[in-house]
Protein backbone atom coordinates (compact mmCIF):
# COMPACT_ATOMS: atom_id res chain seq x y z
CA UNK A 1 0.00 0.00 0.00
CA UNK A 2 1.79 3.04 -1.17
CA UNK A 3 0.77 6.27 -0.15
CA UNK A 4 1.85 9.73 -2.02
CA UNK A 5 1.94 13.03 -0.33
CA UNK A 6 1.14 16.23 -2.34
CA UNK A 7 0.24 14.50 -5.68
CA UNK A 8 -0.97 16.05 -8.56
CA UNK A 9 -3.88 15.22 -9.69
CA UNK A 10 -3.66 17.32 -13.57
CA UNK A 11 -3.55 13.61 -14.93
CA UNK A 12 -6.50 12.46 -13.15
CA UNK A 13 -9.06 14.80 -14.04
CA UNK A 14 -10.48 15.26 -17.62
CA UNK A 15 -10.63 19.44 -17.20
CA UNK A 16 -6.75 18.84 -17.10
CA UNK A 17 -7.21 21.88 -13.96
CA UNK A 18 -4.52 21.44 -11.23
CA UNK A 19 -5.18 20.68 -7.94
CA UNK A 20 -3.51 18.21 -5.60
CA UNK A 21 -3.91 15.64 -3.12
CA UNK A 22 -2.65 15.79 0.64
CA UNK A 23 -2.67 12.17 0.02
CA UNK A 24 -2.86 9.76 -2.84
CA UNK A 25 -3.34 6.17 -3.33
CA UNK A 26 -4.50 3.41 -5.50
CA UNK A 27 -6.77 0.09 -4.77
CA UNK A 28 -6.58 -2.56 -6.65
CA UNK A 29 -7.99 -5.08 -4.47
CA UNK A 30 -10.56 -5.12 -1.70
CA UNK A 31 -7.93 -5.45 1.14
CA UNK A 32 -6.30 -2.33 0.27
CA UNK A 33 -9.24 -0.96 -0.33
CA UNK A 34 -10.18 -1.84 3.30
CA UNK A 35 -6.81 -0.81 4.72
CA UNK A 36 -6.71 2.43 3.03
CA UNK A 37 -10.18 3.45 3.97
CA UNK A 38 -9.11 1.93 7.95
CA UNK A 39 -6.40 4.15 8.09
CA UNK A 40 -7.95 7.19 6.70
CA UNK A 41 -11.08 6.86 9.27
CA UNK A 42 -10.98 10.25 10.51
CA UNK A 43 -9.70 11.78 7.53
CA UNK A 44 -12.12 13.11 4.06
CA UNK A 45 -11.85 11.10 1.75
CA UNK A 46 -12.44 12.11 -2.01
CA UNK A 47 -12.97 8.54 -4.25
CA UNK A 48 -11.37 9.39 -7.79
CA UNK A 49 -12.70 6.87 -10.90
CA UNK A 50 -11.70 8.06 -14.04
CA UNK A 51 -12.01 11.39 -13.46
CA UNK A 52 -14.75 12.18 -16.07
CA UNK A 53 -17.52 13.78 -14.16
CA UNK A 54 -15.50 16.16 -11.67
CA UNK A 55 -14.28 19.76 -11.62
CA UNK A 56 -11.43 20.02 -9.11
CA UNK A 57 -11.62 23.76 -7.81
CA UNK A 58 -9.57 23.35 -4.75
CA UNK A 59 -6.70 21.33 -3.29
CA UNK A 60 -7.60 17.93 -1.87
CA UNK A 61 -7.62 17.36 2.24
CA UNK A 62 -7.13 13.79 3.92
CA UNK A 63 -7.05 11.10 1.34
CA UNK A 64 -8.01 10.84 -2.59
CA UNK A 65 -8.12 7.37 -3.18
CA UNK A 66 -8.51 6.07 -6.90
CA UNK A 67 -10.19 3.08 -7.81
CA UNK A 68 -7.69 0.07 -9.51
CA UNK A 69 -10.14 -3.09 -9.06
CA UNK A 70 -9.70 -4.59 -12.80
CA UNK A 71 -11.59 -7.81 -14.25
CA UNK A 72 -14.50 -9.55 -16.11
CA UNK A 73 -16.36 -12.74 -14.66
CA UNK A 74 -19.29 -14.27 -16.41
CA UNK A 75 -21.79 -14.49 -13.99
CA UNK A 76 -24.13 -16.30 -15.69
CA UNK A 77 -24.73 -17.79 -19.52
CA UNK A 78 -27.50 -19.07 -21.75
CA UNK A 79 -28.43 -19.28 -25.39
CA UNK A 80 -29.55 -16.05 -25.16
CA UNK A 81 -28.40 -14.02 -22.48
CA UNK A 82 -25.09 -13.30 -20.53
CA UNK A 83 -24.60 -11.75 -16.76
CA UNK A 84 -21.05 -10.34 -16.54
CA UNK A 85 -19.64 -8.77 -13.68
CA UNK A 86 -17.05 -6.17 -13.96
CA UNK A 87 -15.26 -4.45 -11.47
CA UNK A 88 -15.22 -0.81 -10.78
CA UNK A 89 -11.60 -0.29 -11.63
CA UNK A 90 -12.31 -1.24 -15.64
CA UNK A 91 -12.90 1.80 -18.33
CA UNK A 92 -16.12 2.12 -19.24
CA UNK A 93 -15.64 2.59 -23.26
CA UNK A 94 -13.27 -0.36 -23.00
CA UNK A 95 -16.02 -2.87 -21.87
CA UNK A 96 -18.42 -1.30 -24.54
CA UNK A 97 -15.95 -2.87 -27.02
CA UNK A 98 -15.36 -5.92 -25.06
CA UNK A 99 -18.90 -6.09 -25.30
CA UNK A 100 -18.74 -5.53 -29.25
CA UNK A 101 -15.89 -8.07 -29.77
CA UNK A 102 -17.92 -10.70 -27.87
CA UNK A 103 -21.40 -9.82 -29.51
CA UNK A 104 -22.76 -8.59 -26.86
CA UNK A 105 -25.87 -6.31 -26.95
CA UNK A 106 -27.02 -3.60 -24.81
CA UNK A 107 -24.25 -1.37 -24.57
CA UNK A 108 -23.32 -0.01 -27.66
CA UNK A 109 -25.53 3.37 -27.62
CA UNK A 110 -23.11 4.35 -24.68
CA UNK A 111 -19.69 3.70 -26.82
CA UNK A 112 -17.41 6.12 -25.88
CA UNK A 113 -18.79 7.74 -22.20
CA UNK A 114 -15.80 8.64 -20.40
CA UNK A 115 -15.12 7.14 -16.86
CA UNK A 116 -15.01 3.59 -15.14
CA UNK A 117 -17.64 1.20 -14.55
CA UNK A 118 -17.71 1.80 -10.81
CA UNK A 119 -19.10 5.72 -11.28
CA UNK A 120 -21.44 4.34 -13.84
CA UNK A 121 -24.09 3.49 -11.76
CA UNK A 122 -24.00 6.72 -9.65
CA UNK A 123 -24.88 8.70 -12.36
CA UNK A 124 -27.12 6.17 -13.81
CA UNK A 125 -24.77 6.73 -17.55
CA UNK A 126 -27.03 7.26 -20.25
CA UNK A 127 -27.06 8.18 -24.45
CA UNK A 128 -29.14 8.28 -27.23
CA UNK A 129 -31.73 6.51 -25.71
CA UNK A 130 -30.22 4.21 -23.54
CA UNK A 131 -29.29 4.43 -20.03
CA UNK A 132 -27.37 1.86 -17.80
CA UNK A 133 -30.34 1.09 -15.52
CA UNK A 134 -31.36 -1.11 -18.90
CA UNK A 135 -28.70 -3.68 -18.78
CA UNK A 136 -28.14 -3.60 -14.67
CA UNK A 137 -28.92 -6.73 -12.87
CA UNK A 138 -27.16 -5.67 -9.50
CA UNK A 139 -23.60 -3.60 -7.97
CA UNK A 140 -21.73 -4.58 -5.24
CA UNK A 141 -20.70 -1.95 -2.53
CA UNK A 142 -18.23 -1.55 0.12
CA UNK A 143 -19.43 0.81 3.10
CA UNK A 144 -17.35 3.38 3.66
CA UNK A 145 -17.63 2.58 7.71
CA UNK A 146 -18.32 -0.43 8.71
CA UNK A 147 -16.46 -1.88 6.04
CA UNK A 148 -18.71 -4.42 5.04
CA UNK A 149 -19.83 -5.41 1.65
CA UNK A 150 -23.63 -5.43 0.47
CA UNK A 151 -25.18 -5.61 -3.02
CA UNK A 152 -27.89 -3.40 -4.30
CA UNK A 153 -30.45 -5.24 -6.72
CA UNK A 154 -31.64 -2.90 -9.75
CA UNK A 155 -34.37 -1.55 -7.54
CA UNK A 156 -32.79 -1.05 -4.65
CA UNK A 157 -30.81 1.59 -6.49
CA UNK A 158 -33.52 3.86 -7.27
CA UNK A 159 -32.36 4.94 -10.59
CA UNK A 160 -33.78 7.74 -11.75
CA UNK A 161 -32.43 10.63 -14.95
CA UNK A 162 -28.80 10.86 -14.01
CA UNK A 163 -29.38 9.58 -10.78
CA UNK A 164 -29.41 7.08 -7.90
CA UNK A 165 -29.65 6.40 -4.26
CA UNK A 166 -25.89 6.30 -4.07
CA UNK A 167 -26.45 10.14 -4.99
CA UNK A 168 -29.73 10.51 -2.94
CA UNK A 169 -30.01 8.91 0.47
CA UNK A 170 -26.69 6.85 0.69
CA UNK A 171 -24.82 9.64 -0.83
CA UNK A 172 -21.13 9.39 0.29
CA UNK A 173 -22.04 6.03 2.31
CA UNK A 174 -20.95 3.44 -0.20
CA UNK A 175 -17.88 2.62 -2.52
CA UNK A 176 -19.33 0.29 -6.05
CA UNK A 177 -16.70 -2.48 -6.46
CA UNK A 178 -18.24 -4.15 -8.99
CA UNK A 179 -21.18 -4.00 -11.20
CA UNK A 180 -23.27 -7.00 -12.91
CA UNK A 181 -25.20 -6.40 -16.12
CA UNK A 182 -27.46 -8.60 -18.31
CA UNK A 183 -26.29 -8.25 -22.02
CA UNK A 184 -28.31 -9.82 -25.09
CA UNK A 185 -26.21 -12.45 -27.14
CA UNK A 186 -28.94 -12.48 -29.97
CA UNK A 187 -31.81 -11.00 -31.09
CA UNK A 188 -30.40 -7.39 -30.16
CA UNK A 189 -32.57 -4.57 -29.24
CA UNK A 190 -31.36 -2.02 -31.73
CA UNK A 191 -31.60 1.76 -30.65
CA UNK A 192 -31.81 4.31 -33.54
CA UNK A 193 -34.43 6.46 -33.01
CA UNK A 194 -32.83 8.84 -30.70
CA UNK A 195 -30.23 12.23 -32.09
CA UNK A 196 -28.32 11.57 -35.59
CA UNK A 197 -28.22 7.46 -35.45
CA UNK A 198 -30.60 6.68 -37.93
CA UNK A 199 -29.15 10.05 -40.37
CA UNK A 200 -25.64 8.39 -40.12
CA UNK A 201 -26.33 5.07 -40.79
CA UNK A 202 -28.70 6.54 -43.50
CA UNK A 203 -25.61 7.85 -45.03
CA UNK A 204 -23.50 4.95 -44.78
CA UNK A 205 -26.34 2.83 -46.62
CA UNK A 206 -26.79 0.48 -43.69
CA UNK A 207 -30.47 -0.88 -43.28
CA UNK A 208 -30.19 -3.19 -41.04
CA UNK A 209 -27.60 -2.28 -38.59
CA UNK A 210 -26.30 -4.61 -35.68
CA UNK A 211 -24.79 -3.23 -32.57
CA UNK A 212 -21.51 -2.82 -33.97
CA UNK A 213 -22.88 -0.43 -36.78
CA UNK A 214 -24.75 1.34 -34.04
CA UNK A 215 -21.75 1.80 -31.61
CA UNK A 216 -19.71 3.59 -34.33
CA UNK A 217 -22.47 5.46 -35.43
CA UNK A 218 -22.33 6.81 -31.61
CA UNK A 219 -18.77 7.24 -31.30
CA UNK A 220 -18.28 9.58 -34.76
CA UNK A 221 -21.73 11.27 -33.35
CA UNK A 222 -19.49 12.03 -30.06
CA UNK A 223 -16.62 12.57 -31.57
CA UNK A 224 -18.07 14.99 -33.88
CA UNK A 225 -19.44 17.16 -31.45
CA UNK A 226 -17.14 16.43 -28.12
CA UNK A 227 -13.71 17.08 -28.15
CA UNK A 228 -11.04 14.78 -27.23
CA UNK A 229 -10.04 15.49 -23.16
CA UNK A 230 -6.14 14.47 -24.21
CA UNK A 231 -6.04 17.99 -26.74
CA UNK A 232 -9.29 20.11 -24.72
CA UNK A 233 -9.72 19.71 -21.05
CA UNK A 234 -13.85 18.81 -20.55
CA UNK A 235 -16.21 16.59 -18.76
CA UNK A 236 -18.62 15.76 -21.69
CA UNK A 237 -21.91 17.39 -21.07
CA UNK A 238 -21.94 19.63 -18.19
CA UNK A 239 -25.58 19.95 -17.74
CA UNK A 240 -28.33 17.74 -17.55
CA UNK A 241 -31.22 18.17 -19.74
CA UNK A 242 -33.97 19.69 -17.68
CA UNK A 243 -37.37 17.96 -17.34
CA UNK A 244 -40.05 20.40 -16.77
CA UNK A 245 -43.85 20.10 -15.20
CA UNK A 246 -46.71 20.65 -17.94
CA UNK A 247 -47.42 24.10 -16.50
CA UNK A 248 -43.66 25.00 -17.31
CA UNK A 249 -43.69 23.52 -20.75
CA UNK A 250 -46.31 25.22 -22.11
CA UNK A 251 -45.02 28.72 -20.80
CA UNK A 252 -41.94 27.21 -22.36
CA UNK A 253 -43.50 26.09 -25.73
CA UNK A 254 -45.56 28.79 -26.66
CA UNK A 255 -43.12 31.70 -26.09
CA UNK A 256 -40.42 29.34 -28.12
CA UNK A 257 -42.55 27.12 -30.21
CA UNK A 258 -39.37 26.00 -32.69
CA UNK A 259 -38.10 24.43 -29.31
CA UNK A 260 -36.93 20.88 -29.52
CA UNK A 261 -38.00 18.58 -26.43
CA UNK A 262 -38.85 14.88 -25.75
CA UNK A 263 -41.85 14.05 -23.86
CA UNK A 264 -40.80 11.86 -20.82
CA UNK A 265 -44.13 10.99 -18.89
CA UNK A 266 -48.04 12.36 -19.44
CA UNK A 267 -47.11 15.41 -18.02
CA UNK A 268 -43.42 16.19 -17.89
CA UNK A 269 -40.65 17.33 -21.01
CA UNK A 270 -37.23 17.25 -21.56
CA UNK A 271 -35.90 20.12 -22.91
CA UNK A 272 -32.19 19.98 -24.75
CA UNK A 273 -29.87 21.98 -22.65
CA UNK A 274 -27.54 22.58 -25.08
CA UNK A 275 -30.22 24.13 -27.18
CA UNK A 276 -30.93 26.33 -24.37
CA UNK A 277 -27.30 27.52 -24.44
CA UNK A 278 -26.60 27.90 -27.60
CA UNK A 279 -29.84 30.04 -28.07
CA UNK A 280 -29.11 32.29 -25.08
CA UNK A 281 -25.87 32.87 -27.40
CA UNK A 282 -23.50 31.06 -25.55
CA UNK A 283 -21.83 28.65 -27.76
CA UNK A 284 -18.07 29.60 -28.12
CA UNK A 285 -18.70 31.91 -25.71
CA UNK A 286 -15.06 32.09 -23.73
CA UNK A 287 -13.86 33.97 -20.28
CA UNK A 288 -10.15 33.68 -20.36
CA UNK A 289 -8.85 30.12 -20.84
CA UNK A 290 -12.33 28.54 -19.47
CA UNK A 291 -14.70 28.51 -22.34
CA UNK A 292 -18.28 26.74 -24.09
CA UNK A 293 -17.69 24.08 -27.02
CA UNK A 294 -18.06 26.06 -30.36
CA UNK A 295 -19.89 22.77 -31.56
CA UNK A 296 -21.51 21.50 -28.43
CA UNK A 297 -22.65 24.26 -26.31
CA UNK A 298 -23.10 21.42 -23.51
CA UNK A 299 -19.44 21.18 -22.79
CA UNK A 300 -17.77 23.20 -20.87
CA UNK A 301 -13.87 23.46 -21.46
CA UNK A 302 -10.55 24.19 -20.53
CA UNK A 303 -8.21 25.67 -23.23
CA UNK A 304 -5.38 25.29 -21.07
CA UNK A 305 -4.77 27.27 -18.07
CA UNK A 306 -8.53 27.73 -16.78
CA UNK A 307 -8.37 26.71 -13.02
CA UNK A 308 -11.58 24.73 -11.62
CA UNK A 309 -12.88 28.02 -9.83
CA UNK A 310 -12.97 29.44 -13.22
CA UNK A 311 -15.28 26.90 -15.39
CA UNK A 312 -17.33 27.18 -11.87
CA UNK A 313 -17.56 30.55 -12.39
CA UNK A 314 -18.65 29.98 -16.20
CA UNK A 315 -20.67 27.46 -15.37
CA UNK A 316 -22.66 29.65 -13.38
CA UNK A 317 -22.96 32.39 -15.75
CA UNK A 318 -24.52 30.06 -18.12
CA UNK A 319 -27.05 28.88 -15.65
CA UNK A 320 -27.64 32.56 -14.75
CA UNK A 321 -28.17 33.31 -18.54
CA UNK A 322 -30.86 30.31 -19.04
CA UNK A 323 -32.49 31.16 -16.28
CA UNK A 324 -32.86 34.94 -17.28
CA UNK A 325 -33.95 33.62 -21.37
CA UNK A 326 -36.23 31.08 -20.26
CA UNK A 327 -36.88 30.85 -16.89
CA UNK A 328 -35.35 27.39 -16.72
CA UNK A 329 -32.82 26.14 -14.13
CA UNK A 330 -30.00 23.86 -15.25
CA UNK A 331 -28.33 21.18 -12.74
CA UNK A 332 -24.77 20.16 -13.23
CA UNK A 333 -24.05 17.04 -14.23
CA UNK A 334 -20.57 17.26 -12.96
CA UNK A 335 -19.47 17.35 -9.46
CA UNK A 336 -17.31 19.70 -7.93
CA UNK A 337 -15.23 19.71 -5.40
Amino acid sequence: MTVIRNHSLKAFNTFGVEARAANFASAKDLDTLRSLLTTFRNDPIMILGGGSNILLTQDLPGLTLHIGLKGIEIVEDDAQQITLEVQAGEQWHDFVLYCLDQNYGGVENLALIPGQVGTAPIQNIGAYGVELKDVLVSCQALHRDTLALKTFSHDDCAFGYRDSIFKQALKGQYLITSVRMRLRKINHNIQTKYGAIAEVLTQKGITNPGIRDVAQAVIEIRQSKLPDPKELGNSGSFFKNPVVDQTDFDRFIKQFPSAPFYEVSEDHYKIPAGWLIEQAGLKGYRDGDAGVHHQQALVLVNHGHATGQDIWTLAQYVQNSVMAKYGIALKPEVNRY
